[in-house]
């Protein structure tokens, strides 16, 4: 069978992110077959609502003929074009604009990567050479969030501050620091809003007095921590973190990678506040997932301080596909589709979500409902007064996932017993209402799980 060849070609060749090798190997792979709309369908024809978008990605959903287009036009008039040696293309200029008229008050400049990843290790090179363009090369030292995300690349898996992309990788560095996270359900000082956003600006001030006010270049947040939990900071924590930030001059970075384009309500979840970042890192549903694609937002100031700087001196950091044209007009494409009535779509189906999962709180299991528009997060848990976690035994990323999988939905499933949801903008009420009865399904299964049933006992 043509599956079965596939699945023993995976396993002999392809490597794939964070997983266990020998673990994939045993397992072998799920191959996706097609996908429309927010329904994907793997070789065996099983079909599955997308819950997750791909990768917290595909927030536009599958198959639009138009971004289809948009690509294979711009793949026959023009499939290549450097951004190097001064040379552009009118998809990637376009964009660049487009963005720039969107984003929130002077982020006027926008740098072009293949994703997330390289768009957050850009930005600690631009911030190096603002510090040493100002004068102070000794603000070398970076301010990350425990729990946080902020790619894979060698310097930004030191940033990210979730254990499997530190082990074995000698990071973090000695310039990068943590502070712990927001995590309302399970913040030491309690649920209170006020009290957690008083504890974090405590904790980060502490810290920057700790490393040295005139040695930190820059703090790194993102407006909801997606890798590490769906963790939902309360109103005002991003604005105060900003401001003390601010107070110090130190540069603030927005990783939006996760929230933008649309994934919390707005195009960029910083307008939820109104904050301006000196940074903002995109990625992910810029082009829906279609094509690779990532961009760093730059402030007028920091734009402004590396060229005068620099002078007539080329800027050395550069990809071979920055700015790529073909990515540069699927972005286009997605951009308009978004306000031609996928933001609005994706608002209202995020109430029907987030609703729609807090009808599950009564349920033996869940410990938390979190989430903002179209992200989203239940914890389970054995014991609801203590929370506790789902035991390892009840292999959670694992089992609950395969449960998921065989009742039709994909989810993000956590080894803590977090789900995580980010399904794309596009769904209809029938949609969000399979992934809450599905989702209730497999938390039914779970509960009759031994593990789970031993841990409850």
């Amino acid at each position: 069978m043509l599956s079965n060849s596939l699945i023993e070609l995976d396993r002999a060749h392809l490597v794939h992110p964070v997983s266990s090798f020998r673990g994939h190997e045993k397992l072998g792979v799920r191959v996706l077959q097609s996908a429309r709309g927010a329904t994907v369908t793997d070789m065996t024809g099983h079909q599955l609502i997308d819950g997750f978008a791909g990768l917290w990605c595909v927030n536009a959903g599958y198959g639009h003929d138009s971004i289809v287009e948009a690509a294979a036009k711009q793949m026959r008039e023009l499939p290549y074009a450097t951004a190097y040696f001064d040379i552009g293309s009118e998809p990637a200029i376009r964009l660049a604009s487009e963005l720039a008229d969107r984003a929130p008050g002077d982020l006027n400049h926008v740098y072009f990567t293949l994703g997330g990843s390289d768009a957050v290790d850009s930005t600690i090179r631009f911030i190096r050479y603002y510090w040493h363009a100002k004068g102070q090369p000794q603000r070398n030292q970076f301010i990350s969030i425990e729990q946080g995300y902020h790619g894979s690349t060698t310097a930004g898996s030191g940033l990210t501050a979730l254990p499997a992309f530190h082990a074995g990788f000698g990071v973090p560095y000695d310039w990068q620091h943590k502070i712990p996270s927001h995590y309302a359900y399970r913040n030491p000082v309690g649920s209170d809003p006020a009290a957690i956003i008083a504890s974090s600006l405590q904790i980060l001030k502490d810290k920057i007095e700790t490393i040295g006010p005139d040695r930190v270049a820059a703090f790194y947040a993102e407006p909801i921590q997606g890798s590490g939990g769906v963790l939902v900071p309360p109103p005002g924590w991003i604005k105060a973190m900003r401001d003390l930030c601010r107070s110090y001059g130190i540069l603030f970075v927005a990783d939006e990678v996760i929230t933008g384009f649309g994934r919390t309500g707005p195009l960029f979840a910083c307008a939820d506040e109104d904050i301006v970042p000196d940074f903002i890192t995109t990625a992910k549903g810029l082009t829906s997932g279609y094509v690779p694609m990532g961009a760093v937002f730059m402030a007028d100031h920091v734009y402004d301080t590396i060229a005068d700087f620099a002078g007539e001196a080329a800027i050395g950091h550069g990809y071979t596909y920055s700015a790529h044209p073909v990515s540069a007009a699927v972005g286009l494409e997605v951009l308009k589709l978004y306000e031609g009535g996928l933001l609005e779509n994706g608002r209202r189906a995020g109430e029907r979500l987030m609703a729609g999962l807090e009808s599950l709180r009564s349920h033996p299991l869940v410990g938390d409902v979190r989430g903002r528009g179209m992200l989203a997060a239940i914890e389970l848990v054995t014991d609801k007064d203590k929370k506790t976690p789902l035991p390892a035994a009840a292999a959670p990323a694992r089992k609950v996932f395969d449960r998921a999988w065989e009742n039709g939905l994909i989810v993000r499933a956590f080894a803590n017993g977090i789900l995580g949801y980010a399904p794309p903008l596009c769904c209809t009420d029938s949609e969000i209402d399979a992934i809450i009865e599905r989702t209730l399904k497999t938390l039914d299964q779970t509960l009759e799980d031994p593990a789970v049933r031993a841990a409850m006992a």
